[in-house]
């Protein structure tokens, strides 16, 4: 009888390490982050209409494969805390009720873009195909199951305003809006000889910032000091090039008149007439 009390008793003390095993918390580096989850983004300080006196819309065109906007596309799949801006724009679609805007009827945040919209942008539908059973040689028809691939997502187009305060005496810039562009290759085209681009939404970027402010980039020097989306677009710390800008012709691009070479001093002509416009202001 106490034999049996004793197998009892060690058989529910084992049963009882298991649990508080299976019940700890596991943490996943040496603290908890705090400062990002929590963290607001700093506000625009409040602009009069009588204090800008010039102004310019601008529209750029942001290369992801250049390494110093690697970490917006990285990673390609979320990895712990991090995730491609991509990534963080669809979670907030579907987490944070963030609306984003149809990109194929205009630039100017019209018209919202459904989740059903965002799955035929990116040709993410469930497809049927004929595969032919190994078994009995016939052809089946087998459904495949749409996924949104999200590192197609090589460039970003932005919308921003360049303008001159008179009350502070400084040029200073705004972001309006972000346009994700999907480049990929059609399923016939098995050499992908022919990349399509194709423009996916317009998120409003002020709209934006809650959410990029809580969630941070890859430091490459330090991992406890990371930067958020919103310290990246704040402190404008990508590269992108100019390749509009508002103009008398239905605002058209510039390589709607210039090719290759010509585009590229194109874009540096319009960004040093900003440069110059701040420059000449003042006297030396």
């Amino acid at each position: 009888m106490m034999k049996t009390v004793l197998i009892l008793l060690v058989i529910a003390t084992m049963l009882s390490n298991i649990k508080n095993v299976v019940a700890q918390d596991v943490l996943d580096g040496i603290y908890v982050k705090e400062h990002v989850p929590a963290r607001k983004f700093v506000p625009y300080y409040h602009l009069r209409e009588a204090d800008v006196m010039w102004s310019k819309k601008i529209w750029r065109m942001l290369d992801l494969r250049e390494k110093i906007n690697h970490p917006l596309y990285f990673p390609k799949k979320p990895v712990d805390d991090r995730m491609s801006l991509i990534d963080l724009l669809q979670y907030g679609m579907e987490k944070a009720n963030m609306i984003v805007y149809d990109a194929s009827v205009d630039d100017e945040f019209k018209v919202p873009l459904t989740h059903e919209g965002l799955i035929e942008v990116f040709d993410a539908k469930d497809k049927t195909n004929m595969i032919e059973d190994v078994n009995t040689g016939q052809m089946v028809e087998t459904v495949v199951k749409g996924e949104i691939t999200s590192s197609e997502v090589l460039k970003y187009l932005m919308k921003e305003v360049w303008f001159f305060d008179k009350q502070k005496g400084r040029l200073d810039v705004r972001i309006v809006g972000l346009c994700p562009l999907r480049m990929y290759y059609r399923d016939d085209d098995l050499e992908q000889v022919d990349q399509k681009t194709r423009q996916v939404f317009w998120v409003y970027f002020p709209a934006a910032r809650p959410l990029f402010a809580n969630h941070e980039v890859f430091n490459v020097n330090n991992d406890a000091e990371r930067r958020t989306f919103d310290d990246m677009f704040f402190k404008r710390l990508f590269n992108s090039y100019i390749y509009q800008e508002t103009n008398v012709y239905d605002n058209r691009r510039i390589d709607a008149y210039q090719m290759g070479l010509d585009a590229i001093l194109e874009a540096e002509k319009i960004k040093n007439k900003i440069f110059e416009l701040e420059h000449d202001l003042w006297e030396y």
